[in-house]
């Protein structure tokens, strides 16, 4: 699977793809996306300043930026460097997504991102940060006061952002996603590591852990069926990943899950006989989208979902 499609919602609005050639709409219910098309002779800099000349920049609440440029060459930090310059004059912006592409305009694991810190430190009242791409981001600890939903979407995610989130702070946070990804694109780390991030990052908001596309996800889900820190959340996600029969068991063996409401494992490679019993545990459990691992020569293969 690739992304494939742009997003379509994004901090509880329609997403707009902004075209300076349309009339602007400055409904509170949608949020523009920003994004350069191949070839395009414009900077994304340049989109950013037109865009927010039109804009009532004290109401803004949320933006997406998507294709800038050739985002497999260039980073996001030129793009960032145009927000942060705006900052003081959008004291309202919540929400920014950086990097919301297809495959079409960059396969995930090509986008070069940036360094956030600069960023997080411009926009103190940030509530939500999503970005999609993993090649050279750059996550150095930090504390962030307001931040309620952080999201990396990578095709595989280096130890250094984990370590540095296991070292960071948003005491606010009730949703962190992290998609892992694999080592073929970048994935190094382990659960003990990625207990150290939820062990620094588990406060009493907290009701969403997404820990996705991950190659680990056996691995994860022997640890959460057992960590006692996902008992205050509503919802589990392992989805994307690989996980198949020895996760299952783990989590029909459950200690900690039953406060539970949603378990996402679609994407799995589980037997049916688990799969039967994984529907009747007292709580939602999602089985969308089966896989069948690959035999060749006697290995087995499985794939995350988003991986390229």
């Amino acid at each position: 699977m690739t992304i494939s499609d742009s997003t379509t919602t994004f901090h509880d609005k329609k997403v707009v793809q902004y075209d300076p050639d349309l009339p602007f709409d400055a409904s509170p219910g949608i949020v523009y996306r920003l994004s350069l098309e191949y070839d395009d002779k414009r900077k994304m800099e340049e989109l950013i300043a037109g865009f927010l000349a039109k804009a009532d920049k004290n109401a803004l609440e949320a933006l997406i930026i998507g294709m800038w440029g050739d985002p497999y060459e260039s980073g996001a930090d030129e793009v960032m460097a145009a927000l942060i310059a705006q900052a003081p004059q959008l004291p309202n912006l919540r929400a920014l997504f950086i990097g919301d592409m297809t495959y079409e305009e960059c396969e995930i694991s090509w986008i070069v991102q940036g360094s956030y810190k600069p960023l997080l430190d411009a926009f103190p009242l940030l509530e939500e940060l999503r970005i999609r791409g993993g090649n050279e981001l750059v996550i150095e600890p930090f504390a962030h006061q307001h931040l309620r939903r952080f999201t990396i979407e990578a095709g595989g995610l280096d130890q250094k952002i984990a370590e540095a989130l296991a070292q960071s702070s948003m005491p606010q946070l009730e949703h962190l996603e992290l998609w892992l990804g694999t080592d073929d694109y970048g994935f190094s780390g382990d659960v003990d590591l990625y207990r150290k991030v939820l062990a620094q990052l588990t406060v009493p908001t907290l009701k969403y852990l997404g820990l996705r596309d991950a190659e680990i996800a056996d691995d994860l889900a022997v640890w959460l069926a057992e960590e006692p820190l996902v008992a205050q959340l509503d919802i589990l996600d392992l989805s994307l990943g690989t996980i198949g029969d020895l996760g299952a068991v783990a989590v029909l063996n459950h200690t900690q899950l039953g406060k539970l409401k949603r378990l996402d494992l679609s994407h799995h490679y589980i037997s049916e006989e688990n799969q039967a019993k994984l529907k009747a545990l007292p709580f939602e459990v999602v089985l969308d989208d089966p896989q069948e691992a690959d035999e060749d020569d006697g290995e087995t293969y499985r794939y995350v979902a988003v991986g390229e």
